[in-house]
């Protein structure tokens, strides 16, 4: 099964909780076991899974990819301004995959899915989500 969420961005480099959406489409599936492939095709953003019980940790993130790689340095700035959010999202990675047992994805207790947009805020922001299994 193959599904696809959108979400929405209101700040530069911004963390959006997917997870409830992802478990809703794990659901749809009916798989029981298999695995749950999660893929954002944009140059400038990212999947992450972390912990989301405490909201510092997207905050700590964000802020140390900042002081990591920071904005307005690199020669790709020299088109648009945006080659730090190419370097995040490189680094951090465009995909995930979870394993599903029992119908559930195998997520720790603290964990939680993100879509990392590192060059919002932007509109429509895709993820594709591929569940294979029986």
């Amino acid at each position: 099964m193959q599904g696809e969420i959108t979400v929405s961005s209101t700040k530069r480099e911004e963390l959006i909780d997917i997870t409830s959406e992802v478990k809703d489409l794990v659901k749809e599936s009916k798989i029981k076991q298999g695995l749950c492939a999660l893929y954002t095709p944009h140059a400038t953003g990212a999947i992450i899974i972390n912990e989301n019980a405490d909201p510092n940790i997207c905050d700590d993130v964000i802020e140390a990819l900042k002081n990591l790689i920071p904005k307005g340095k690199w020669r790709h700035d020299q088109i648009d301004n945006n080659a730090d959010a190419h370097i995040k999202a490189s680094i951090i990675g465009s995909s995930a995959t979870i394993p599903i047992k029992d119908s559930q994805l195998q997520l720790g207790t603290w964990q939680d899915i993100f879509m990392a947009d590192l060059d919002g805020p932007r509109s429509k922001r895709r993820i594709i989500i591929t569940i294979i299994g029986d």
